[in-house]
């Protein structure tokens, strides 16, 4: 019996150390879509095979990213490219963590391991705008995005958080309830404003990118008029600025 001691310890040092392997080997993978009660908050779903991908690709950048100021969201965010993005805030570090076709849900299942594991100097959220696309009811999508904020604050309280209103869009193949953007950027104003939160600020992104029609700025948008093209991340920079100043995010 004496002689099978070593490999007992073995197996019983690899059994206690596998968890651990495993969790260093990547995300945790996304739940069965299908299984609601395994995600967090309340509405639609959405997965597809490219954000596993893209979280895979986050998880190799955790150590470089660490530190930075971290923008979370969807396409609208994920769009944002790395040069162009760091372009806009020269001498600040800053960390994509957008997924196209993302929804609150999905950002509250990832928040975690995507953002506040780097440990952020600030974050910039906006997200909602597929859950509209899926005619979800804004107040739901306000609470999940409240969740969102509330997970933030459970992990640093002081933390710099800018929450950025759903900007103006017209795609025809994506419509949404009439006055739903306006629902849901009023109600995520309403949740900064009761908040009384002196590190979270609510910028508003439907304003400036919205021309006298009361759509996008074609010179804003990309052709589908959904998504942001370059001089509408030049906005999104300009609309930042002074709330990155207020929070002293530098």
């Amino acid at each position: 019996m004496r002689r099978h001691l070593p490999i007992l310890i073995v197996y019983v040092f690899a059994a206690l150390l596998t968890p651990a392997a495993r969790a260093a080997d990547g995300p945790t993978p996304y739940p069965d879509p299908k299984a609601d009660a395994a995600w967090p908050g309340k509405g639609p779903i959405r997965l597809h095979g490219w954000m596993v991908d893209n979280r895979k690709h986050f998880w190799t950048q955790r150590a470089k990213d660490q530190g930075a100021v971290v923008f979370v969201g969807d396409s609208l965010t994920g769009g944002w490219k790395a040069d162009h993005l760091a372009k806009s805030f020269p001498g600040l570090k800053v960390a994509n963590r957008g997924i196209g076709g993302d929804v609150t849900r999905g950002v509250l299942f990832r928040l975690k391991e995507d953002v506040l594991d780097l440990k952020p100097r600030a974050v910039v959220l906006c997200i909602g705008t597929n859950d509209l696309s899926t005619h979800a009811d804004p107040a739901i999508i306000a609470s999940n995005v409240s969740l969102i904020l509330a997970r933030v604050r459970e992990y640093d309280a002081k933390l710099p958080v800018v929450l950025c209103t759903i900007p103006p869009r017209d795609h025809k193949d994506a419509p949404t309830k009439p006055n739903a953007v306006a629902d849901l950027n009023a109600r995520l104003a309403k949740l900064a404003e009761t908040a009384n939160d002196a590190h979270l600020k609510l910028v508003d992104l439907h304003t400036p990118l919205t021309g006298p029609d009361g759509k996008p700025k074609p010179e804003s948008f990309a052709k589908d008029r959904l998504h942001l093209a370059p001089p509408g991340y030049d906005t999104w920079a300009k609309a930042l600025r002074p709330a990155f100043e207020v929070l002293n995010i530098k």
